[in-house]
Parts: structure tokens; sequence; C-alpha cells
């Protein structure tokens, strides 16, 4: 083969031995790309949780369908609240009693002060009204804040108690009653704890790794077992992933991640259901206690791992906008946003009661957890399940696509904080 541009006959056939290497390159670099690492398997047929969905048993059954999901608009509209006709008369004292009835929406306490017959452990996400009668609020305006607070201020995030039906008018009245009663006498607090304002961020300083401190580090032991143990199919998990820390050393910080075949985020433990189904054959449906200790396991195995989610493809981007969204979502009797508890310009870093607000940021990166306030392991779509049962909406199967929007979502606002899984929480 003569070539034109080389003279020298050396270099000539230097440059055509390495022409021919890189031909016959192409086809090893074409096999090398068609045995890329295949999709996992998984089995996108069956249910992946109890179905059709039932709402955990120790929980309240009542059922909210008439206000908003995170799927569903269903809430009354907002219409401008009754006028008053003549002088509001209202019964103080009953009036008070309906403001600390922790059973007709958490109580006014959950979030205000409210002078001297102020109950045990009030919160802060409100104002102090010990001095109300002194505000120079006239009758009808404190009925509408009561009402509907969106009447007087859009952006409030208090419930709209008479628009929602969680009190009368009859009742409204009475507590306006009560209220033009505070007249600056300050509540008779025992001590720093029972005042929001010098009550101190709670600080978890728990060893969440020692098995004798934190019981949801059984799930890992469990799991370990698990592992080796052959399904239906006769096959495990090691036979597939024999070195378990090898194979998921920093897998769980990358989840959760949009699955093409499901069209939607899937978050470990929905894997788990559906991999182990598709592989050892065994049933290990979400929230149930094999789930559970195998989302623990996946987890630890990754601690110390940043969480390093994908943010950047075309569906990751669209789920996280769709998440967005989401944490904005009024829903429930009682009419809250993910963002109106756990967003710092609203209600987060305060006291709701005896609760502290933690906000959105630092507040994934240890689950699953044990909660030690109702011995129980709960994975991240509990806590978002009960967050909706809390404001009174129905909540959603654990896999549902709305939750995983926003686990994806929050995973992106914690991203590069370090797993430490399974935490510990009260």
């Amino acid at each position: 083969m003569k070539n034109r541009h080389f003279k020298h006959p050396a270099l000539a056939r230097a440059v055509t031995l390495a022409s021919m290497a890189a031909l016959f390159a192409l086809p090893l670099a074409a096999e090398a790309k068609s045995h890329k690492a295949k999709p996992a398997p998984l089995d996108l047929t069956q249910p992946v949780s109890a179905t059709p969905w039932a709402r955990y048993g120790d929980w309240t059954q009542v059922d909210w369908k008439e206000f908003n999901t995170l799927s569903n608009t269903a809430s009354p509209a907002y219409a401008p609240p009754p006028k008053l006709e003549g002088a509001l008369v209202g019964d103080a004292k009953n009036g008070e009693k309906l403001a600390y009835d922790r059973g007709r929406g958490g109580s006014c306490v959950a979030c205000h002060i409210m002078g001297p017959t102020t109950p045990s452990m009030p919160g802060a996400v409100g104002p102090d009204l010990s001095t109300y009668s002194q505000w120079g609020r006239d009758d009808q305006w404190i009925f509408n804040y009561i009402y509907d607070p969106r009447s007087v201020n859009p952006a409030s995030v208090m419930p709209p108690w008479g628009t929602h039906k969680v009190f009368t008018v009859q009742e409204i009245k009475d507590m306006v009653a009560f209220l033009k009663t505070l007249n600056g006498e300050s509540p008779r607090m025992k001590d720093a704890l029972e005042n929001p304002a010098s009550r101190p961020m709670p600080v978890e300083d728990r060893d969440n790794l020692d098995p004798f401190v934190n019981n949801a580090m059984a799930s890992v032991e469990s799991a370990q077992a698990a592992w080796g143990k052959a399904g239906p199919s006769g096959k495990s998990c090691a036979s597939c992933h024999k070195d378990a820390k090898k194979s998921y050393k920093t897998w769980a910080a990358s989840m959760p991640k949009y699955e093409p075949r499901l069209k939607k985020i899937m978050g470990v433990e929905e894997f788990v259901t559906r991999h182990a189904r598709a592989t050892t054959g065994d049933e290990w449906l979400m929230q149930s206690k094999e789930n559970i200790d195998m989302g623990i396991y996946l987890r630890y195995l990754a601690n110390g791992a940043p969480i390093n989610v994908d943010t950047k493809s075309k569906e990751a981007k669209a789920a996280i906008a769709r998440g967005n969204e989401l944490l904005e979502r009024k829903s429930g009797q009682l009419n809250f946003a993910c963002l109106d508890c756990h967003s710092p310009e609203r209600g987060a870093n305060k006291w709701i009661r005896g609760q502290w607000l933690g906000e959105h940021k630092g507040q994934v990166a240890h689950f699953p957890l044990w909660r030690t306030s109702r011995s129980e392991i709960w994975d991240l779509r509990k806590r978002f399940q009960w967050c909706n049962v809390a404001v009174r909406a129905n909540e959603l199967p654990p896999e549902a696509a709305e939750y995983g929007d926003i686990e994806l979502t929050l995973m992106n606002i914690n991203k590069g904080a370090k797993i430490s899984a399974p935490g510990i929480r009260h």
C-alpha cells in the first residue's frame, strides 16, 4: 500500500499498522459497548404494597376524602367569611375550651401562647396572643381571621377553621370572645422548658449505630442472614452479589432514581420488592419487615457516602420540578403544605406544641430510623404518609409517584450529606 504523504518507509509502515489496529479495535469497542451492564431485573407487573392500600391499623382511620391529597384536588374553594349581624355574642369560657381542645385540630396552643391559662408545652409558630385584647382588632376582623385567615393574609399558614368545617360559626364567635379576654396577663409556666422562647432546640447525640441504643440495628443482622438465604427460585441475593459491601458500597446514596421501565422515580424499598421478586422469588412487600430490614441494610452498606442522586437528566429535572410543586401543595383539612412546616421562612426551626419543626435540609440522610416515641422503624415513605395524616389528608400508597418526586427533591436539597443509617429520633 503506497502512502503518498510519507516518503520515509519506516514512518509509512507505522502509520499503516496504526490504521489497521484502529480498524480492528472498532468491533472490539462495539462488542464492549454491547456488553454494558444490563438493567437490574425487576418485576414490573405486580403490586409492591398491600392492595388495596389500607392505612396502618393503629393510626386514625378517619377518611378525609373531601380534602386535597398530594394526588387529588378536593378541598372546598375559598369563599369570603360570613358577615356578622349586630354585636358579636360569644361564650368566652367555651371559646377557651375550644382553643385548647387537641381533638378539634391540634388546638390553638400548638402554635400560640394564650395568656395565663395556656396549657403545657405551647408552640411558637404563631405569635404570643396574651395581649390580644389590646391589638385593636374589631370583631369582624378577628372572626374572619379564624374562619379563614386567607381573607386577611393569603400567605398565612393558619388553617381555614371555618371554611374547612373544623369549627362552626358560633364556635368561632366563642373563640373571638375568649381572645378578647386576653389582656396581657402572662402564662403560668413552670420552667424554661415550658416556654417555647427559652426551650432549647433538641440535639440528637445518641450513637445511632450502637445496637444497644438503636433497635433498628437489629435489621442489619436480619438482612445479612436473608442475603445468603435462598428464596423460592433457589437463588439468594448472594448468588449474584456475594460481597454485599463491594456490590452496594455507594448504591443507596444514588437513590431514588428514575426507572424508565416504570416511568417514575423508584426508591430503595420499591427496588427491593421488585428486584427480589424477579430474582429470588421472595415476596417482600413495601413496609413488610423483610423489606424494611433490607432497605436499612442497603443504606447501612453506604454509610459515609455522600448523597449523590441524579439531578441532571431530563427525567430527574422534571421530577424535581414536580417535587417542588408538591412541597407547596396545600393538603388536608388543616390545609398545610410541606413548606409550611419545613421552610425557615414559615414554620421551620420553631416549636409546634412540644415538637421541633426541622427544615428540609438535614432531614433525610438518617432514614430509615428507629422512632422511639412509637417503638417502630420508619422509612422515608412512611414519614411522608404520617405527615399527610397529621394534616388530616388521606395518605398515598408508599410507592406513589408523588412520594418518589418528593423524595428525589429532598435528596437534591440534601445532596452531599453523608448517609448515616439507620437513624434514631424521638
